[in-house]
C-alpha cells in the first residue's frame, strides 16, 4: 500500500532515484506486473550506432522515473523550491519514521500572531514552521485495492513504511545473511574448542616425575 500512495501522491513531485523496478519484485508487485509497469515509461538511452540518443520502453533494471528532467525544471515548477529525493529521506532525518509521519499529518492553521508568507504552509514539525509543500494527503485521496479506509493517518503510515524500506531495500537479506554467518561462527567456535581439548588432553593429563 505504501508504494501505491507513493506512486499516486509523492511521485508527481518527488523522485526515488536509488530504487529500481527489479528491487520491487516480490515486495510490492510480481515480475510480470513490474515489467508491464516499467514498459509504460520511456527512458532515454544510447548512443546508438549513429551516435544519437534514443527513447526505449523501460525495463526492470531501470530506476523509478524522476518527475523532472533536471533540478532547474523541478525548481521552476515549484516556485524555486526543489522537492528532495525520497530514497534516503528516512535516514536523512532524525527519528526518520516518526518525523515523516508527524510532518505528513501535522498540517494545521498557524497560531495567532504568526504570519505566513505567500506559498508557505504552517507545519509545527518542520524547522521554522513554514514549509513550501502543500498538504499532500487528504482523506480518501487514494483507493486501496483491499478496501482499507484511506484516511490521512493510514496513508501516512503506509508511505512512511515504504520509504523506510526504500532507504535500505537490502536490509532483510542482510539480516538473513547475518543469521547464517552467526550460525557458522558458532559452529566453528564449538568445533575449535573441542579440537583444542582433544589435542591438548594428553599433555594436560601427563604427570612429570623427577627421579634422583
Amino acid at each position: 500500500r505504501g508504494f501505491h500512495v507513493s506512486r499516486q501522491v509523492c511521485a508527481p513531485c518527488h523522485s526515488l532515484e536509488r530504487i529500481h523496478y527489479r528491487e520491487l519484485v516480490g515486495v510490492t508487485h510480481t515480475t510480470e506486473e513490474l515489467v508491464e509497469m516499467a514498459s509504460e515509461v520511456d527512458f532515454v538511452d544510447g548512443p546508438n550506432d549513429e551516435g544519437e540518443m534514443f527513447e526505449r520502453p523501460g525495463k526492470l533494471t531501470d530506476p523509478l522515473p524522476s518527475p523532472y528532467a533536471n533540478d532547474e525544471a523541478g525548481r521552476a515548477a515549484n516556485g524555486g523550491a526543489l522537492p528532495p529525493d525520497l530514497s534516503l529521506m528516512v535516514k536523512a532525518r532524525h527519528a526518520g519514521q516518526d518525523y515523516l509521519f508527524s510532518l505528513l499529518t501535522g498540517y494545521c492553521e498557524p497560531p495567532v500572531g504568526k504570519p505566513m508568507m505567500p506559498g508557505l504552509y504552517y507545519n509545527p514539525y518542520f524547522p521554522g514552521g513554514a514549509i513550501a509543500m502543500p498538504p499532500p494527503l487528504n482523506d480518501g485521496g487514494v483507493d486501496y485495492e483491499d478496501g482499507t479506509p484511506s484516511t490521512i493517518s493510514q496513508q501516512a503510515k503506509d508511505v512512511v513504511q515504504f520509504l523506510n524500506w526504500a532507504s535500505e531495500p537490502e536490509a532483510d537479506d542482510r539480516k538473513k545473511s547475518a543469521a547464517q554467518y552467526l550460525l557458522v561462527i558458532g559452529f566453528t567456535a564449538i568445533m575449535t574448542g573441542y579440537y583444542k581439548r582433544f589435542k591438548w588432553s594428553p599433555y594436560k593429563t601427563r604427570a612429570i616425575t623427577y627421579i634422583k
